[in-house]
């Protein structure tokens, strides 16, 4: 198989997710990937119990049997094609597609956007009850200026998690099967970043047992984010500013984001709060306790209405970007 229908195949799977998202009617993988999760963490934790060592050595357990089950799974789909090709192309891309949250992510904060008062809406309950399905934080206490910096923040930090770390591992194995077409490629490599952040988002927690069970998880997603996050900060002042900005776009991007504790979330932030020209960060509730985020850009006026949307259509001119630049390379 050669690099070029791999290439065609993550072009039409970014279009198919675009033209119709996460339909609720498809089984989406990571629902699968969700139960899994549960089901490990439901066998291993009455073993492992308070025990600190255990609870590591259980997070560990669920994040090998997860992440090479998942890429195995993919690997799989992936010879698809060569074996029946008018069925399996179709496949791949569907699978391909699923790894990607482009349309849905957009969905999600717009529907919190049409909802405000500012936009005709009586009270702020639908907003936050929205923003509740797409954000970790607590958004029962949030005035209409707090929910459009979440909703913000979570089209900057999603952006990369939900898109183009997905778009990058994808690309990641395009280049594997060029070299080498019985090696684990697109679907196998994104899948396996997508059975990562899955495990993230529901162990990587700072309390309780999951401050150990979820370690494993939290790492494995912070090290296969690392480099995509970084993609985008180098990428993201190409569609945004002109182009003589890029040094200063990205300095002030690394100034800010390096402040957060988490090794990516914060840089995404931040280059995404430089390039569409709003502050982000501040304080948040989680729980029962607040964190203070860094402030970003924090010359830059708050969040807005104009300036989600603005963040929205970054991601759209990027990913269009990184698929131009695909192609380029494929050829």
């Amino acid at each position: 198989m050669t690099v070029q229908p791999a290439v065609l195949a993550v072009v039409a799977a970014v279009g198919l997710d675009w033209l119709i998202g996460d339909p609720l009617w498809l089984p989406h993988p990571v629902v699968v990937m969700g139960w899994w999760i549960q089901t490990l963490r439901a066998r291993l934790e009455p073993w492992a119990g308070d025990r600190a060592l255990r609870l590591r050595l259980a997070g560990v357990l669920i994040t090998l049997l997860l992440i090479s089950g998942t890429g195995l799974i993919g690997w799989w789909v992936e010879r698809l094609p060569q074996q029946l090709p008018y069925l399996g192309w179709p496949l791949l891309v569907i699978a391909l597609a699923s790894a990607l949250a482009g349309r849905s992510l957009q969905q999600s904060v717009m529907a919190v956007l049409e909802v405000l008062p500012s936009r005709g809406a009586t009270g702020l309950e639908p907003a936050r009850e929205r923003l509740g399905r797409i954000v970790g934080r607590d958004v029962q206490q949030l005035d209409e200026a707090g929910i459009l910096r979440a909703c913000a923040e979570t089209a900057s930090e999603n952006g990369v998690d939900g898109i183009f770390a997905p778009l990058a591992w994808m690309a990641a194995g395009c280049l594997l099967w060029s070299l080498n077409s019985a090696a684990p490629g697109p679907l196998a490599l994104a899948w396996a970043f997508k059975a990562s952040s899955t495990l993230d988002s529901m162990l990587g927690y700072r309390e309780g047992r999951l401050r150990w069970l979820g370690t494993a998880g939290a790492r494995l997603d912070d090290a296969l984010t690392w480099l995509p996050c970084r993609l985008v900060m180098l990428t993201l002042p190409l569609v945004s500013r002109p182009w003589r900005q890029w040094p200063s776009l990205v300095r002030a991007a690394e100034r800010d984001g390096r402040k957060d504790p988490s090794p990516n979330a914060g840089r995404s932030e931040a280059i995404y709060a430089h390039c569409a020209g709003v502050r982000l960060g501040g304080r948040n509730r989680y729980g029962r306790g607040w964190v203070d985020k860094p402030v970003l850009a924090a010359n830059q006026p708050p969040a807005d209405g104009d300036a989600v949307n603005r963040i929205l259509q970054l991601n759209l001119r990027l990913q269009a970007l990184w698929i131009l630049i695909l192609v380029v390379l494929a050829q």
